[in-house]
Parts: structure tokens; C-alpha cells; sequence
């Protein structure tokens, strides 16, 4: 479902003269369906940099990126902004959403998006919020208002509300309480079994060695430095 071959990035500094700093190359993996596949390594070796080219957020230089029949690495943007609705989903470690849109609707947006009749679609939200435990009283508010393990759970919600094919979870029960965690690597593993192929940084160890079946060292796509 996602394959990475000889995928390559490198960042220009143009502030400084244009300087180019490799960050990453020949970097290969696959993640089939059914699979959770965790990225390790020590902070700074690229393990958000990799999610952000699979998402279509980092341009890659050089090599394939393909996520179900779509190469990431030279899709234009149309085809990037189709493969988040219908494909790809990610749960980053921030909730990023208009101001003012209830939580609710938050929630229900990627199912909207893709043509759900709105009470269904509000309905797989409620029972998301419902067993993520945010109260019923705070849906018709802003999420922009919530403490910061609130917004992550409503995050996951919104991350869970349609089936993808293909997840990005980007330190998914960071930050959370014993029995919020439980729930959240509960609905990992629901994905896992409907067939969901996942990529997931997970520093939480007991989280990863439940979830994941296989671990990839980024170290390993760090460019070498020539003598």
C-alpha cells in the first residue's frame, strides 16, 4: 500500500547563499495492508521528515514514493489534495482546524468531504468523541478551546472518522492518560485488522511493541558525509 524506494531530500538554505543540505537519501520501505510499521531513531534523523514526504507536505529530490497507485514524490497537488480525502490519513501530533467550527463538525469533516449524508457522518463523529471520552456538553464548541489532551483526542477522532486505507500517526498516545491510551491503540489495531496499511512514530515503547510489526531505523537513510 505505501512504497518508498531510494526516496531522497534535501532543504535549500536561501538565507545563506542557497546552500543545499542533504537530509535524507536512498531511503526504502513498504507497508503492506494490515500492517503498522514504526519509524525509529534518534531525534533529528529525518522520522518526520519521511511521514511529511509521504504526506505530500516536503517535496522529495529524487526517488519514487507511492501510497495504493499514486507516486507522491511528482503528483500534482489535485492528485495530492484526492489522495488525503479518499486514501491517506494523517494524525499529527497538533489539531490544526478553522477557529469557531464545533467539534463535532471538526470530526465529521473528512466523511462530509467525501459526499456522507451529514447526520451518518455526525453520527460515526459523536460515537468517536463518545469513546475518546470528550464530554458531550464541549461538541458544539471550538476545539481550539480545549487543554492539549483533549485537542490530541479529538485529533484521533478526526484521524479514525473515515476508514483510509493508509495512516500517518505521528506519536498517537503522547500525552495521554492510561485508559485514553488504551482506547486509542485499541482503534490501531481495529485499523490494522480492516486491512489499513500504517506508518507511525511511536516513542512510547510498550505502544510500539503492541501495534507495530515491524521497526525501521531512519539512521539508515542519513546521507553520508564525504571525507
Amino acid at each position: 500500500m505505501i512504497r518508498i524506494d531510494n526516496l531522497s531530500k534535501s532543504f535549500t538554505l536561501h538565507n545563506q547563499g542557497g546552500a543545499v543540505i542533504p537530509v535524507m537519501g536512498g531511503a526504502s520501505l513498504t507497508v503492506a495492508p494490515g500492517e503498522c510499521v514504526g519509524l525509529t531513531g534518534q531525534s533529528g534523523a529525518g522520522k518526520s521528515t519521511l511521514m511529511r514526504m509521504v504526506y505530500g507536505n516536503y517535496l522529495a529530490a529524487g526517488g519514487s514514493l507511492i501510497v495504493g497507485d499514486l507516486d507522491v514524490a511528482s503528483a500534482a497537488p489535485r492528485e495530492i489534495i484526492r489522495l488525503r480525502r479518499e486514501t491517506l490519513g494523517y494524525v499529527s501530533q497538533f489539531l490544526r482546524v478553522v477557529p469557531r467550527v464545533p467539534t463535532l463538525d471538526v470530526v465529521a469533516e473528512p466523511l462530509l468531504a467525501l459526499g456522507t449524508a451529514g447526520e451518518e457522518a455526525r453520527d460515526r463523529a459523536a460515537h468517536l468523541l463518545h469513546r475518546l471520552n470528550i464530554p458531550e456538553r464541549l461538541w458544539a464548541l471550538s476545539p481550539t478551546t480545549f487543554s492539549g489532551g483533549e485537542q490530541q483526542r479529538v485529533n484521533i477522532a478526526r484521524g479514525f472518522a473515515h476508514a483510509y486505507p493508509a495512516l500517518l500517526l505521528d506519536e498517537p498516545t503522547a500525552s495521554l492518560d492510561a485508559a485514553n491510551r488504551e482506547i486509542v491503540l485499541s482503534l490501531i489495531e481495529e485499523a490494522k485488522a480492516r486491512g489499513a496499511a500504517i506508518l507511525g512514530i511511536f516513542h512510547d515503547e510498550s505502544a510500539r511493541a503492541r501495534v507495530c510489526d515491524r521497526l525501521v531505523d531512519v539512521t539508515g537513510f542519513t546521507p553520508k558525509v564525504a571525507a
